[in-house]
């Protein structure tokens, strides 16, 4: 479990509760609008300007202190279901009482099964890329078979009150063809999100820019005919 970051409290990043969120190391994806660049690389290749590791004892410590503070806790990335030790490390999270919420990009599904029927995960958010037609584009791949990340989807439609969806809406990459394939493949979904991309300093690819609110509310009436529970996150 190679973890680069610890953010001690949010109020943002797991719906409804005190939270803290742990940044994994290494992702699968590259996509050009991603907010923590420097965790986007190969596992297997370790980054040479990459934020020191924090020991994973040092993270439970932490929880273990913050007890009857925090309710829960985030494990972001890069993609965290590339962690080796990712189910240990949760199985003592669980333990000290925590509820816990995946971010993961779906495109490994049986892993994500896996920590679902453990119990080692109380809410997932995935995020929906763009558009079918689009996404190896948007990931940073010449080509990619969806087949992982629709399977993610559809296993999470079975979970009621524990995922959610969620696009980063890029002007260079999301058109409002896009959002009305996103639509219909996502029809019915218990809880969609559009957020606006926001310049972090940390993009893997600068020169990026968010679309208007307008064009924001837009794209969310689109989706909201086979989508009715969509909503904007972030934006008035």
């Amino acid at each position: 479990m190679v973890i680069r970051g610890l953010q001690k409290l949010t109020l943002l990043d797991y719906p409804g509760k005190v939270a803290c969120t742990v940044f994994t190391d290494g992702c699968n994806f590259a996509c050009p609008f991603c907010h923590n660049a420097s965790l986007v690389h190969r596992p297997d290749v370790p980054p040479t300007n990459a934020a020191p590791a924090i020991p994973t004892d040092e993270v439970l410590a932490f929880l273990k202190k913050r007890q009857g503070i925090l309710d829960g806790i985030c494990v972001t990335g890069g993609e965290p279901l590339l962690q080796a030790g990712l189910i240990p490390f949760l199985e003592q999270v669980k333990a000290l009482g925590y509820q816990v919420k995946l971010d993961t990009n779906g495109s490994l599904p049986a892993r994500l099964k896996e920590l679902v029927e453990r119990n080692l995960v109380d809410y997932v958010a995935m995020d929906v890329k763009n558009a079918p037609d689009k996404y190896a584009e948007t990931i940073g791949r010449r080509i990619y078979d969806l087949a992982q990340v629709r399977e993610s989807a559809e296993f999470l439609r079975s979970l009621p009150g524990r995922y959610e969806f969620r696009t980063t809406v890029v002007r260079e990459f999301h058109t409002a063809a896009d959002f009305e394939q996103i639509g219909i493949w996502l029809a019915g979904a218990e809880r969609y999100f559009l957020q606006s991309f926001i310049d972090s300093g940390d993009i893997l690819s600068p020169g990026l820019h968010a679309h208007d609110p307008e064009t924001l509310h837009k794209f969310l009436a689109i989706v909201r005919q086979t989508i009715p529970a969509a909503a904007l996150r972030g934006i008035d």
